[in-house]
């Protein structure tokens, strides 16, 4: 009995190693060109191939291209890694007279984004969590939102267009422990940030988003070029140098200036533009905005309510820690908050920016 027992546990040990051993085949044989887009939205993330070997790595397959905006949005200090992939043959496009728009992506285009926590901070390539995938599919002509959420055993990510929350905890560079409830947003809240001129589309990949070097595993490259050696963009070097680039918040090189317009583009811009969900406030907070009573100086809001708090202006030149915007940043009140979603905490380094920026609007600067 106990014999026959010890023989039943090997057999399923076998059987369970054997079926890992199959379903780690065949993400490794997957690939987006073989997929079916008529199937979509697949039921799990190792479905489409986007990634070799074991999924958690995130090792892109052949033509499963990462890319990076300079500028990235705050999402509760998460990580993020993005991929694109595009059918053979097909490129991007974009209009060098609306470089606020973001490329044009041919039919059959995936966005990939991955949002992750390391568990330490200071070794950001260490061991992470990942918890959620979010797609982005043109499928005739119209942009579709997959979202997935990750499994504990990070082995793979389930469709999932419910939302969740979800109990995150790390350690920061300085060594300190932070917990949040992170939250992942339904499908539907897609729309809220997606939309420009009621169309569904991305908004992050951008000429002026992606104007810089990437580290790859041949060496740092441009990423534009990148995208024109393999294909995935056509555009002349006289148009791209039209577009002003955007910078880091943390770009040592770039003026208070350019790291708080570029900061307010990425994390506000995307609504608060002419054609974006806010245009009707009058807030334009994209870069290529020129008026500084667009940006919110000396400039009332239309219809804040207690979003305003107990301040007149979005921008009181001289004073960062009286002015809406900054107020609006600084709160994780649901009727004050800006962002209005996307976020459960507050961005203490952009709220920092922006009020010595504000403060030195002040000044003339």
């Amino acid at each position: 009995m106990f014999k026959s027992k010890l023989l039943w546990l090997a057999l399923v040990a076998v059987t369970l190693s054997w079926l890992y051993s199959c379903r780690v085949q065949n993400q490794a044989t997957a690939h987006p060109s073989q997929l079916n887009f008529s199937e979509f939205p697949l039921k799990k993330l190792s479905d489409y191939g986007f990634y070799k070997g074991e999924l958690k790595q995130l090792a892109p397959n052949d033509h499963v291209l990462e890319y990076e905006p300079v500028a990235t949005l705050f999402t509760d200090y998460a990580f993020k890694k993005r991929f694109v992939w595009m059918p053979e043959g097909t490129s991007a496009t974009f209009d060098v007279n609306q470089p606020n728009e973001p490329l044009d992506f041919p039919d059959k285009t995936i966005l990939v984004k991955n949002f992750y926590y390391p568990h330490d901070f200071s070794k950001p390539t260490g061991e992470r969590r990942i918890l959620e995938t979010r797609l982005l599919v043109k499928d005739q002509g119209t942009w579709k939102a997959y979202p997935y959420r990750w499994n504990d055993a990070q082995t793979d990510a389930d469709y999932k267009i419910t939302g969740e929350t979800i109990p995150v905890s790390w350690k920061d560079e300085a060594g300190q422990a932070h917990q949040i409830n992170y939250a992942i947003p339904n499908k539907n809240q897609c729309k809220s940030c997606h939309n420009r001129k009621d169309v569904f589309m991305p908004i992050g990949p951008k000429i002026k988003q992606l104007n810089h070097e990437l580290a790859y595993q041949e060496g740092k490259e441009n990423q534009l070029t990148r995208w024109q050696k393999v294909g995935y963009l056509k555009a002349k070097a006289e148009d791209i140098a039209k577009v002003v680039p955007l910078v880091s918040m943390n770009d040592a090189k770039a003026s208070l200036g350019e790291r708080a317009r570029s900061y307010l583009d990425v994390n506000c811009g995307h609504c608060h533009h002419a054609n974006g969900p806010a245009s009707t406030s009058g807030l334009y907070l994209n870069v290529e905005e020129k008026d500084p009573f667009h940006w919110g100086v000396m400039k009332s809001p239309v219809a804040a309510g207690m979003g305003a708090g107990p301040y007149r202006f979005d921008i009181n030149p001289g004073k960062g820690k009286e002015s809406i915007l900054t107020y609006r940043m600084n709160s994780i009140h649901p009727g004050v908050m800006m962002p209005e979603i996307g976020r459960v905490s507050i961005h203490k380094e952009g709220v920092a920016l922006i009020e010595q920026w504000i403060d030195g609007l002040g000044k003339g600067k």
